[in-house]
């Protein structure tokens, strides 16, 4: 649950939100790394256990998605996330760790492509007054004039 801490930890320190997704990420192939590992031993309550938090860490991601706004890529990863729940309990009614491993490799790959967002994100030269105000509007501008502390 390292993951997790970490996660509630940034949240509250205000941290990038890309870096908040990441630790979701990291969290998920957690679960599923423990719950493919009880699979073999014939664990099933530690299985049951961790791909539940499996469910809760995706319901997370999925709930955080702005759909209206997100345009093609929040539509894209609201289906790959009903993609994975869906095999997430089809692995356990099935007990198959290889469905498990297949949807451990499939999130790998999109958190990488979450830690290449991050780069890019990092690498951009921070907003300056300058720029900040080009973006404004000008009821923005109005607002701000107005407002007394």
């Amino acid at each position: 649950m390292e993951a997790l801490r970490a996660y509630r930890e940034s949240a509250l320190t205000g941290d990038n939100p890309v870096r908040l997704v990441i630790l979701l990420y990291d969290q998920l192939l957690r679960d599923f790394q423990r719950a493919i590992d009880a699979l073999e031993k014939e664990d099933v309550e530690t299985r049951c256990i961790n791909l539940d938090h499996a469910l809760v860490v995706l319901a997370q991601l999925q709930g955080t998605l702005d759909l209206g706004r997100g345009g093609e890529v929040a539509s894209n990863l609201d289906r790959f996330y009903d993609l994975v729940r869906g095999h997430i309990v089809r692995a356990s009614m099935d007990g198959s760790a290889e469905l498990l491993k297949q949807q451990w490799s499939q999130i790998l790959n999109v958190r990488e492509a979450w830690l290449q967002v991050e780069q890019e994100t990092l690498s951009q030269p921070p907003a300056t007054p300058s720029m900040a105000a080009d973006v404004m509007s000008e009821s923005d501008t109005q607002r701000s004039s107005q407002w007394k502390a």
